[in-house]
């Protein structure tokens, strides 16, 4: 897509203006790094647009407060403060990962995933936010935890233009399929493969 044209006109009948306007549904999903890391990159696209972003993280402790998550939180601080930007608004209902935390120091991790997505579905009803990051939420799918045609139905009939962005591993072909975009990240080499920790600044 040289000079950011597409190669296929579609005969839909909508202008060009009328596709810029229409809601996104990005699905970053694959074994590779960065799924993450690339939603929270248009996060900042959006941000910079003077979107409304609320920010979903399925896995993740909102104990353990990653670079991202206090990159973002500052930027709506800064928002709040002159009205550059737009606001922001995180929420993190995970357990976190099973190596770092004890097993009786979180709820249920399905009824907590249950819980966000009925928030999340809330406010795609009163069109709250312009964008939504719904990070890891491939897993409540995959494991059951949350209604998979629910979710798809929501997702396709969500009213206005709400941009989703949703990242994870194994993301559901039923989802996929009603998504804009759907990126696949190919892990070729990870220093984890070697025994390598995570480091400070490349992972959080």
């Amino acid at each position: 897509m040289p000079d950011g044209v597409p190669p296929v006109v579609p005969e839909d009948g909508l202008t060009a203006r009328e596709r810029r306007l229409r809601p996104a549904l990005v699905v970053n999903t694959g074994e590779g790094k960065g799924k993450t890391t690339a939603a929270m990159g248009l996060a900042l696209r959006a941000w910079h647009q003077g979107w409304s972003i609320g920010v979903f993280q399925f896995v993740k402790s909102g104990r353990w407060v990653s670079g991202e998550r206090a990159a973002l939180e500052a930027l709506g601080a800064e928002h709040d403060r002159t009205g550059a930007g737009g606001p922001v608004e995180w929420f993190a209902s995970g357990q976190g990962r099973g190596w770092v935390r004890k097993p009786e120091d979180a709820p249920d991790p399905a009824q907590a995933a249950r819980d966000a997505w009925a928030e999340v579905a809330l406010r795609l009803a009163d069109e709250r936010h312009q964008l939504y990051v719904l990070d890891e939420f491939t897993y409540p799918l995959t494991r059951g935890w949350v209604d998979l045609a629910e979710v798809v139905a929501t997702l396709r009939d969500r009213p206005g233009t709400q941009h989703v962005v949703v990242t994870g591993r194994g993301a559901p072909p039923e989802l996929c399929a009603i998504a804009t975009t759907v990126t696949e990240m190919r892990k070729v080499k990870h220093p984890f493969d070697s025994g390598q920790k995570g480091q400070a600044g490349i992972e959080w």
